[in-house]
C-alpha cells in the first residue's frame, strides 16, 4: 500500500521529499480514516446529517490533498517543462482538469 501511494506521489522525475511525503500519506491516513468511519456509521444506521457531515469533510479533506498535488506539479514538474517549451506535460495536466467535477 505504502508503495502504491508513492508511485501516485511520483511524476516526471520529481519525487516528494521525504517530509512532504510524511505529511502527504498522514492527510491520506487521515482520509482513510473517515471513510472507515463512514462505512461504520452506514452500517450502524446513523443519522443522514452526520452522515453527510463526514461525507463533506472527507470530500474537503481530498481537494485539499489534490490542491496541494496540482500546486506542487505546477510548480515543479510544469514550471521546468514551459522553460524547456516541452508541451505534453501542460496537455497532460489540461486533460485532468478537463475529468474533474
Amino acid at each position: 500500500r505504502e508503495e502504491s501511494l508513492e508511485i501516485i506521489l511520483e511524476h516526471a522525475g520529481k519525487v516528494f521529499s521525504p517530509e512532504e511525503k510524511k505529511k502527504m500519506c498522514a492527510r491520506v491516513k487521515r482520509i482513510e480514516g473517515q471513510i472507515k468511519t463512514l462505512e461504520k456509521m452506514i452500517e450502524r444506521d446513523a443519522p443522514c446529517v452526520e452522515v453527510m457531515r463526514l461525507i463533506n469533510s472527507a470530500t474537503g479533506a481530498l481537494k485539499g490533498l489534490l490542491t496541494k498535488v496540482v500546486t506542487d506539479h505546477l510548480n515543479g514538474c510544469i514550471s521546468s517543462v514551459i522553460s524547456k517549451k516541452d508541451a505534453a506535460l501542460v496537455d497532460e495536466l489540461s486533460d485532468f482538469f478537463k475529468t474533474l467535477k
